[in-house]
């Protein structure tokens, strides 16, 4: 596994040192770059602008925003994976997306974190989906990373339970869980992050409550700390700091904060900490431990407030803080609040890197009928 994640790093690096600023990239096959195709979902009807006939509708005065150049994918994935076996996979996903959104903004947050959780506990799998079983009564869903507060399974439900009715048995669920966090992206940005995203995983058959606790950074790491849970990936600085970003939205449990506000002393802003003692209990335990909002400026915006807000010392999880404790990650947060658009961009090329860690082969996965159990 190892050596095959540092081949596929390898390959990723060199292509993204050759990618050039322009838009549109496609892929015909593995080594070979073809002209883009439209930037419309696979299987949306003729004439959609890239998004369901019932979502909202994009800004009006101006321009649809230019789809965010991506690298190629690493070897197995491609670009428009499902074109000829589910023509409509993609447009389905974002359907399901975007009716969920409407009804609940909070649910578009949930479903990018389930995409960074999936990935960095036995890479892209969708092994955080499996529920518990007699033969394992304590999958990764159920570690503390992720339980009570990981929010977003139905919407997976709902989009596999579209695409069996459309293509029985084609479409992984991995792929349904990093396609929903694109299309999340999109309708939280206001369609500013927008990229296309290769396709082609397979899903995982292992899911265990002590990988996640292994592999995901908690709140509570310092610099160092998260920097090594990032390399260990094969993700660097740069999309550490990026990935953070999505801390703009969603709400977090008063637990994963209490230490910054209830004992001094903290670099939190001494306004922030009075309103966060305020909302919150002294001592959150299971059964009292209510949620706040991450980003109190744009709570339910997918946008570069949170490094206005690092910077202003607003910003919930000591893991926040710690991007400003050397110069190098600094200037990146720097650059992030003040640059338009850089961090949209930057994000949408994270995430499709981080799409491509540790993905399954034949013979450790396979298409699950049903996401929530092995076939």
């Amino acid at each position: 596994m190892a050596s095959r994640l540092g081949v596929g790093v390898l390959i990723l690096a060199t292509l993204l040192g050759s990618a050039t600023s322009q838009a549109g990239y496609g892929y015909a096959e593995y080594g070979k770059i073809a002209p883009s195709p439209a930037a419309a979902p696979e299987g949306a009807p003729t004439g959609s602008p890239g998004y369901p006939a019932d979502a909202a509708a994009p800004p009006q005065g101006g321009a649809q925003p230019a789809e965010t150049p991506v690298p190629p994918p690493a070897p197995t994935l491609r670009f428009g994976f499902y074109r000829r076996s589910c023509p409509p996979a993609e447009y389905l996903v974002k359907h399901a997306v975007a009716n969920a959104i409407r009804n609940n903004p909070g649910i578009g947050a949930g479903l990018i974190r389930m995409a960074f959780h999936d990935c960095f506990v036995q890479g892209c799998d969708a092994s955080i989906l499996l529920d518990p079983t007699p033969a394992n009564s304590r999958p990764e869903k159920l570690g503390g990373p992720n339980f009570p507060s990981m929010r977003g399974f139905e919407v997976i439900d709902a989009a596999k339970a579209l695409l069996e009715k459309a293509c029985p048995g084609v479409v992984s669920c991995a792929d349904v869980v990093q396609f929903a966090a694109r299309d999340a992206a999109f309708f939280l940005s206001g369609y500013k992050v927008n990229y296309r995203l290769p396709a082609g995983r397979l899903d995982g058959r292992v899911s265990l409550e002590t990988d996640a606790l292994a592999f995901l950074p908690p709140p509570s790491f310092n610099l160092s700390e998260l920097v090594d849970s990032f390399r260990t990936k094969g993700l660097d600085i740069d999309d550490l700091v990026v990935l953070s970003g999505s801390h703009s939205v969603g709400r977090s449990h008063c637990s994963s904060f209490s230490d910054r506000i209830s004992t001094p002393p903290s670099d939190m802003n001494p306004g922030l900490a009075t309103v966060l003692k305020q909302q919150c209990p002294a001592n959150p335990n299971f059964t009292n431990d209510p949620t706040v909002a991450q980003d109190v400026v744009t709570p339910n915006r997918l946008d570069n407030q949170y490094y206005k807000n690092v910077l202003r010392h607003k910003v919930l999880f000591k893991s926040d803080a710690a991007l400003l404790t050397s110069r190098q990650t600094s200037r990146k947060v720097a650059d992030n609040a003040v640059v338009h658009g850089r961090w949209e961009r930057k994000f949408a090329r994270a995430m499709v890197k981080m799409s491509l860690v540790e993905i399954k082969d034949a013979t450790n996965g396979e298409i699950r009928k049903n996401c929530r159990v092995v076939n």
